[in-house]
C-alpha cells in the first residue's frame, strides 16, 4: 500500500514542551515532525495534533505549533486519541481512511492510538523517525507492537516521496528542499 496525499491525514501525537525533554532523541523526533506537517502543508494533506493532558505536560512544543492551523490540536486524557470522541469526530469529518502517525511516546499513547485506529479499520502508518519514548527499548517494542497488529512502518522521507508520487508537481522542489 502506498501513501496518498489525497487519502492520508497527519496526526502528531503528544509532543508537548514538558514532555520532550525527557523522551530520547527528543530533536530528532521534533525535526521530522516539522518536515512532515511542512510537507503536509505544501500537499494539502490534512494535520492535527492531540496534547496529552496540555495542564499537566504542557501545549504541543512551539516549533510545531506555529505549523498547526488555529484549531490544531485535540485535548484528550485517554493514552489512545481514538478513545477520545473530538479525535474521531475529526478523522471523520475529514474522510480520510490512511492516519499518519508520529508523536511520543511510542509504547504508550502512539501505540494505543495506532492500535485503536487498526481496529477500527483504519490505514495506520507509523513513521518510525519520528517518534520515540523515554526509553528506546520501550519504543523498539511499541514499534514491533504496532508492526505485528498491522500498521506499516515508514520513515519521513518515504511518507514525503508517497505523497508527492512524481517529481513533475509543482510542490517537489519545495517538498525537497525540507530533507536536504
Amino acid at each position: 500500500m502506498l501513501l496518498s496525499s489525497e487519502r492520508s491525514v497527519l496526526v502528531v501525537v503528544d509532543i508537548q514542551e514538558k514532555l520532550m525533554p525527557a523522551i530520547a532523541e527528543s530533536a530528532r523526533v521534533e525535526r521530522n515532525a516539522a518536515t512532515l506537517l511542512k510537507a503536509a502543508a505544501l500537499l494539502g494533506v490534512p494535520a492535527f495534533a492531540t496534547e496529552q493532558y496540555p495542564r499537566g505536560l504542557g501545549p504541543t512544543a512551539a516549533s510545531l505549533r506555529a505549523l498547526l492551523p488555529p484549531d490544531g490540536v485535540v485535548e484528550k486524557i485517554t493514552f489512545s486519541a481514538a478513545r477520545e470522541p473530538a479525535f474521531l469526530e475529526r478523522l471523520e469529518r475529514l474522510g480520510r481512511r490512511q492516519v499518519v502517525l508520529a508523536g511520543s511516546e511510542a509504547h504508550v499513547c502512539v501505540m494505543q492510538t495506532a492500535l485503536s485506529l487498526v481496529g477500527l479499520g483504519f490505514e495506520v502508518v507509523l513513521v518510525a523517525d519520528a517518534v520515540s519514548s523515554r526509553v528506546p527499548a520501550n519504543a523498539e517494542l511499541g514499534i514491533a507492537r504496532m508492526r505485528a497488529a498491522g500498521a506499516t512502518i515508514v520513515s519521513t522521507e518515504m511518507v514525503l516521496f508517497e505523497w508527492m508520487e512524481r517529481s513533475d508537481i509543482p510542490a517537489f522542489k519545495a517538498v525537497l528542499e525540507l530533507i536536504r
